[in-house]
């Protein structure tokens, strides 16, 4: 069974923090029309000698959703998630996580390390916290260090993305976890979101669709890139950020650069957007990151659409697999 701060959601959806894009208008509108929104902790940066940003955020969110809820409280928002990057490169992460335990944030998201005292934090504050792996070996990590959760990033996923199958990581983690287990890659219809629970997962991670989106801090080229391409245009190169992920080949071109000839990148320079004299484009402000999904997005248009869209699309989805004929399959 999900934990409480999963249940009664609108859809079974969490909208999955993207670098830059994900901030308080992306996040207070997902909420507000049902879905988990989420945000990386990273995204929050101020000057040197400011206050922390990431306070400020999470004042706003949680005082706007209050608000929201005292006037709808038959349609309440859903929780929200911040996204700690547990990697050695993280020189903020004992600050952040001193502010989210102090904020009690509901919904903690790990990516890239698996550390105890980040889940037991979460724990403190009567939050819960998720895991994102690519493969079983890490998903066994995660749990053993006091994880509640697990997101499987399979591949097709935006940003850093697993290689394998939905199909073989879920039927693998399913095998010994019955935990929460959230799918990303490639999902932005009603229909992908049912497949995935079908296919094991508890709810759907989504990411790339919600940068088509009014209140995504996104530039409006890359925004329409999103909306004018298809799988197609998806590669996938470490040479960003020293690690496997999925751009947008046309952002990789209008950087000088030929898609399909990009070298590979040693894991351990692992970075978030190149620094000092580098001649190589910055991840994700021009090396533009999105999902193999995206070819079913084809306008810009405010959350609240998209996500009544892909609520309708998954009830009919549903009542499509309900009314499918017997055929005649043979049971036994």
């Amino acid at each position: 069974m999900l934990p409480p701060v999963l249940q009664n959601l609108r859809i079974p959806v969490v909208g999955s923090p993207m670098f830059i894009v994900s901030g308080p208008e992306l996040v207070i509108a997902q909420c507000k029309a049902g879905i988990v929104g989420s945000f990386p902790a990273l995204n929050a940066r101020e000057a040197a000698g400011d206050p922390p940003l990431l306070d400020q955020w999470l004042t706003r969110i949680t005082e706007e959703l209050d608000r929201h809820n005292q006037a709808n409280p038959d349609q309440p928002a859903a929780p929200f998630a911040v996204n700690q990057i547990v990697h050695k490169s993280n020189t903020r992460l004992d600050r952040d996580i001193e502010i989210c335990h102090r904020h009690k944030v509901p919904v903690w998201i790990t990516s890239l390390g698996a550390r105890p005292e980040v889940n037991a934090a979460a724990h403190d504050c009567g939050g819960i916290a998720l895991h994102d792996i690519i493969d079983n070996r890490f998903a066994r990590k995660a749990i053993e260090k006091g994880a509640d959760g697990l997101i499987a990033v399979a591949a097709g996923a935006g940003g850093h993305a697993g290689r394998q199958s939905p199909f073989a990581l879920l039927q693998e983690i399913r095998d010994w976890f019955d935990g929460p287990l959230l799918l990303s890659g490639a999902i932005a219809t009603g229909r992908a979101v049912l497949a995935a629970q079908v296919a094991g997962a508890d709810l759907a991670y989504i990411g790339s669709p919600f940068i088509a989106t009014t209140e995504a801090n996104a530039q409006p080229e890359y925004k329409q890139m999103i909306c004018d391409s298809g799988a197609m245009d998806i590669v996938t190169s470490s040479l960003f950020t020293g690690v496997s992920g999925n751009y947008l080949a046309p952002s990789i071109r209008n950087a000088g650069m030929d898609p399909d000839a990009l070298d590979s990148a040693d894991a351990e320079t692992m970075n978030f957007a190149s620094t000092g004299a580098s001649a190589k484009p910055k991840a994700w402000s021009q090396i533009w990151g999105a999902g193999q999904g995206i070819g079913a997005i084809r306008n810009v248009q405010p959350v609240r659409a998209y996500i009544d869209a892909l609520a309708a699309e998954y009830l009919a989805a549903r009542a499509s697999v309900a009314a499918l004929p017997d055929g005649g399959w043979r049971t036994n």
